[in-house]
């Protein structure tokens, strides 16, 4: 019998004037590494990370479920409310968390949407992270596929959108694996992936946007599978190429959810991001 060394609490925020129970796990101790679930799933797609001591022994891993998702409960009155996240109300909770986790510059880690939400938050808030590590991120995509399907009465939406994430797994991702990435969004609650790929498909505000990322202030590295239909190697690259000093490694047997469907593979490369963050000294 073991136990891992991972902790979980919960933190209570406001979010555009509502309370938000957010439900967060963290390990290890140095500089904080707050990490973003992609859309549709919660922070158990970095427990494999959080449980590894090399990385755990220099930084503080935190991750936190979205609200709505995970352990996080949707606010009061969600009966009566469709979920659709928006950047704003995205920044807001990152940066709600942020502060009353009261973490001093951050590096922000997120993958998919938490990858975009990263980007953004590069150019309008880099004075309150000390880097940026955004994986499987790109300004924007449209859908190539009908949203609708995650939140319909004659379909059943987690299937749906496990079916769509099982395109994006590489595979050489471990079986074991690639079926805990499609567990997680089985059990997505109803029209939620559907909530978060609004944010990710519609949204083209980042574009305009990435000409006022600073790198030399807070270094930007994006991380991309080869096996990602949904962001390619090609899309992330053309951002790559729009943000002056951003730089990009691509993965060339993962694919859009590398920490959680193939951890070993994807390990390097996030070691590599870090390394490529400043230095942390504690205050």
């Amino acid at each position: 019998m073991s136990i891992e060394q991972i902790i979980g609490r919960y933190v209570r925020v406001e979010i555009a004037g509502v309370p938000q129970r957010i439900y967060y796990e963290e390990a290890g101790e140095g500089r904080p590494v707050l990490c973003l679930h992609t859309a549709g799933a919660d922070s158990r797609q970095w427990r494999h990370l959080m449980n590894d001591s090399d990385i755990t022994a220099v930084n503080r891993m935190i991750a936190f479920d979205m609200p709505w998702h995970g352990k996080s409960l949707p606010p009061e009155g969600f009966e009566t409310q469709e979920y659709l996240l928006t950047t704003e109300a995205y920044i807001e909770t990152v940066l709600a968390v942020v502060q009353a986790l009261d973490l001093d510059r951050p590096v922000l880690a997120g993958c998919s949407m938490g990858g975009r939400i990263a980007l953004q938050l590069a150019a309008l808030h880099p004075e309150r992270f000390s880097g940026f590590i955004a994986i499987e991120a790109s300004d924007f995509q449209p859908a190539w596929y009908d949203i609708d399907w995650f939140h319909r009465p004659d379909a059943h939406g987690g299937e749906m959108g496990a079916a769509l994430v099982s395109a994006n797994i590489s595979p050489f991702a471990p079986n074991a694996e690639r079926w805990n990435t499609l567990w997680m969004f089985m059990q997505s609650g109803p029209g939620v992936f559907r909530g978060d790929l609004s944010f990710y498909t519609r949204d083209e505000s980042l574009i305009p946007r990435m000409c006022q990322i600073d790198t030399q202030a807070t270094p930007v590295h994006i991380i991309v599978g080869a096996y990602d239909l949904t962001c390619t190697p090609e899309d992330a690259a053309r951002t790559a190429a729009a943000i002056p000093g951003a730089t990009l490694s691509v993965m060339d047997e993962l694919g859009h959810f590398p920490m959680s469907e193939h951890p070993v593979g994807f390990r390097p490369f996030f070691l590599e991001g870090l390394a490529k963050m400043p230095a942390w000294t504690a205050n």
